[in-house]
């Protein structure tokens, strides 16, 4: 590995890479002082681009790759052709210790799969999850998994309750972030026996969480806890549901301002206002989910992301790989280990 800190970019993923890609680099660039960038795809393409943005021109190296995955291919045929791409590239980087981590707006199963095929999972660790960071009254909060599997177990969501709460603490900087599993009520009695058992198991293993107990699907934007768990069906609805409702919301409210010259002056009058609020609102700021469990740093932005939406990717790819995230995972996924119903039937196989 170089000296100082590496990321290992996929230039040709998204709707308009590569040119958001090298646009999001060059802001990227002049936000991260030190950070070193490998950008892989064709080289002449690469450069032509890297020409017109000075800032990422000066701390970025093409790794030339002339392959490129589709947002159409499948999972499984991305395994099987993908190598010479810009994304099996990319990920192998980070397998090779080259880069700290990886960044990709492409196709998203494809960079599931081929992550998992190169990293393999982190010790202790059953499945992966994506986690996406969600704006809250209070800040942001971090909900896994938003996709990458349709169910979990209890000791599962227990393993996403401690990936999600070192990524919080790393990602936005709260020291203890308090933790919660989404259900159908708060009561102890409520909800699936999966849920219910994930509760159990949080309080009796003493792994190091501050554990709220269960919350509700309105506690997410209230930000009554800073990590919200649940499975990846459910995970998924939230995510879109709240997407598709910040975007209605948003249009009901320019319908509004623009709807009589009353309103329209009004809206000029509370302009400054609404700016924040746009600014606020804009999906740009928090791009950026994390594949969570592998033995490396795999970030996934957004396939439409444009220049400064893909920084916002790349930000949170650099501050996870300035932290000691992974350690703190694995040091509470040993304790799990260790007081789990899985390990206590292994010891006693064993005697």
């Amino acid at each position: 590995m170089a000296d100082g800190l590496v990321i290992s970019i996929d230039g040709m993923g998204g709707d308009h890479a590569p040119q958001s890609v090298v646009e999001g680099l060059d802001v990227a660039a002049q936000a991260h002082a030190g950070v070193r960038f490998l950008i892989h795809g064709p080289r002449a393409q690469i450069a032509a681009l890297l020409d017109q943005f000075p800032n990422a021109k000066r701390v970025t190296e093409i790794v030339d790759a002339e392959g490129v995955i589709g947002m159409e291919v499948k999972p499984s045929q991305a395994l099987r052709q993908g190598k010479g791409t810009s994304l099996w590239s990319a990920i192998q980087a980070v397998e090779e210790k080259r880069a700290h981590a990886v960044v990709s707006a492409g196709n998203t199963g494809a960079l599931m799969a081929i992550a998992m095929f190169r990293l393999r999972l982190q010790a202790g660790v059953h499945r992966p999850a994506l986690v996406a960071g969600w704006p809250t009254m209070k800040g942001f909060a971090a909900v896994l998994d938003v996709g990458a599997n349709v169910a979990a177990d209890a000791s599962q969501l227990v393993e996403f309750a401690i990936m999600g709460e070192a990524f919080h603490r790393a990602v936005y900087g709260v020291s203890r972030p308090t933790v919660g599993l989404l259900n159908v009520g708060a009561e102890d009695q409520k909800g699936h026996e999966e849920i219910r058992a994930a509760a159990r198991l949080i309080r009796e293993s003493g792994v190091d969480l501050s554990f709220h107990g269960f919350v509700e699907g309105d506690d997410i934007s209230k930000g009554t806890v800073d990590v919200v768990v649940t499975d990846g069906f459910t995970g998924n609805i939230a995510l879109k549901t709240a997407e598709g409702t910040a975007r209605l919301v948003s249009a009901f409210l320019k319908e509004a301002l623009t709807s009589g010259p009353i309103a329209m002056l009004g809206a000029a009058i509370a302009r400054p206002a609404l700016m924040r609020l746009r600014e606020r609102m804009d999906p740009r700021t928090v791009n950026g989910g994390v594949f969570l469990g592998l033995n490396g740093l795999v970030v996934k932005s957004h396939g439409s992301a444009d220049g400064p939406s893909f920084a916002a990717a790349v930000r949170v790819a650099v501050r996870l790989a300035q932290s000691h995230f992974r350690d703190e995972v694995a040091a509470n996924l040993a304790q799990l280990g260790r007081t789990s119903p899985t390990a206590a039937t292994s010891e006693r196989e064993a005697s």
